[in-house]
C-alpha cells in the first residue's frame, strides 16, 4: 500500500468522520480518486472488516435523523439510495411502522399547529404529509384527528 492508498482510506474515513456511510456511498464517493494501481475494494473490505463501515448504524443514523420529520417511504427511498440490503430496508420500514400516525401528527403539529377550517385547506394540508412520505391513510387520519385530543 502506496502513499495514494492512504489518500484514498484517508478519504474514507474523513467521510465516515463526517456522517455514516454506506459501502454503496463510499464506492460512489471515492471512485472518482482511485488512481492506477489502486484498489477500492480492498480498501473498502479493509474498512469494513474493522467495522468503520456498518449497514446497521446507517439504517440508525437515517432512523435517528430523519423519522421524527419523514415518513416510511421517504424513509425507504433514502436507505434504498444508499445501497443498502433489501432486508436491511425492510426492517427499518417495519420498525417506522408503529409510530407512523403518531410521527405524522407530529409532523403536521409544528407544521399547522390548528384543524383545517375548510377542504382546501385540509387538502393542503394531506399533500404536505404526502409529500414527506406519510401513506394516505395515515396523512387522513392525521389531518381528520387533529382536532381530537385522543383518537385511537
Amino acid at each position: 500500500m502506496g502513499f495514494t492508498a492512504l489518500s484514498l482510506k484517508g478519504r474514507a474515513l474523513r467521510l465516515l468522520s463526517q456522517r455514516e456511510h454506506s459501502r454503496a456511498e463510499l464506492r460512489r464517493k471515492l471512485s472518482p480518486h482511485v488512481q492506477e494501481g489502486e484498489d477500492l475494494d480492498a480498501v473498502l473490505d479493509d474498512l469494513q472488516a474493522r467495522d468503520f463501515i456498518s449497514e446497521a448504524r446507517v439504517v440508525e443514523s437515517v432512523l435517528n435523523r430523519r423519522a421524527g420529520r419523514l415518513g416510511a417511504s421517504r424513509i425507504r427511498q433514502e436507505l434504498q439510495s444508499k445501497g443498502l440490503g433489501a432486508e436491511a430496508v425492510q426492517q427499518a420500514v417495519a420498525q417506522l411502522q408503529g409510530s407512523e400516525l403518531e410521527r405524522a401528527r407530529e409532523v403536521w403539529r409544528r407544521k399547522f399547529g390548528e384543524p383545517a377550517t375548510d377542504p382546501q385547506t385540509r387538502a393542503k394540508q394531506m399533500r404536505f404529509l404526502l409529500v414527506r412520505g406519510f401513506s394516505g391513510d395515515v396523512a387522513r387520519r392525521a389531518v381528520q384527528g387533529a382536532g381530537d385530543s385522543d383518537e385511537g
